[in-house]
């Protein structure tokens, strides 16, 4: 009897040492200006990498080396440049050879509009503005520019593609969720 109760006692104890959570993730909220959105539970909040960096996040892929990287950026009203000169300088962070699949979606959600870019090719991994870069084949972007108030949202997710597409729909529903009224 004794033994049968140190077992159900120390199984909570042995569930955490063998990877099992006592509680599921929960979802990360988190704010952008005056947007609240909701990261998806298994997307892991990290510091940001730069001052440039609203929020970051890892996105697991199927193995550690898969995973992908989901960045908001906010600069303040009238500030970085604007919705097609953002997606036009994120495009061209892939490499021309091979050419890169490209696709952008626009979408309205509520008063809000927003323009999704789908790309997919060897990305060229490195500081935005010059330095050295490092090519990353078979690569995946998903990005959205929200035309929010006081001033845009710039989201990207960037990683290898099987990640980036696997991530999709809990990227646009992340997205949506800052939306909401």
């Amino acid at each position: 009897m004794k033994f049968l109760i140190r077992i159900i006692l120390a199984a909570p104890l042995w569930a955490g040492f063998n990877g099992f959570a006592a509680d599921a993730a929960k979802p990360v909220v988190f704010k952008v200006s005056v947007q609240s959105f909701t990261a998806p539970a298994k997307w892991k909040s990290t510091p940001t990498a730069s001052r440039m960096r609203a929020a970051q996040f890892t996105v697991p892929g199927k193995a550690k080396a898969d995973a992908a990287e989901c960045v908001f950026f906010y600069f303040g009203p009238g500030e970085a440049g604007g919705a097609q000169a953002n997606l036009k300088r994120w495009v061209q962070q892939f490499a021309r050879d091979p050419k890169p699949a490209i696709k952008m979606e626009e979408a309205k959600h509520g008063e809000t509009p927003v323009v999704y870019l789908f790309a997919e090719g060897t990305f060229m991994s490195g500081p935005p503005f010059g330095g050295a870069k490092v090519p990353k084949k078979d690569y995946g972007m998903t990005a959205a520019v929200l035309g929010t108030k006081p001033g845009y949202v710039f989201v990207k997710m960037t990683g290898p593609k099987a990640t980036v597409e696997a991530a999709q729909a809990d990227f646009k529903k992340m997205i949506e969720s800052g939306l909401k009224k």
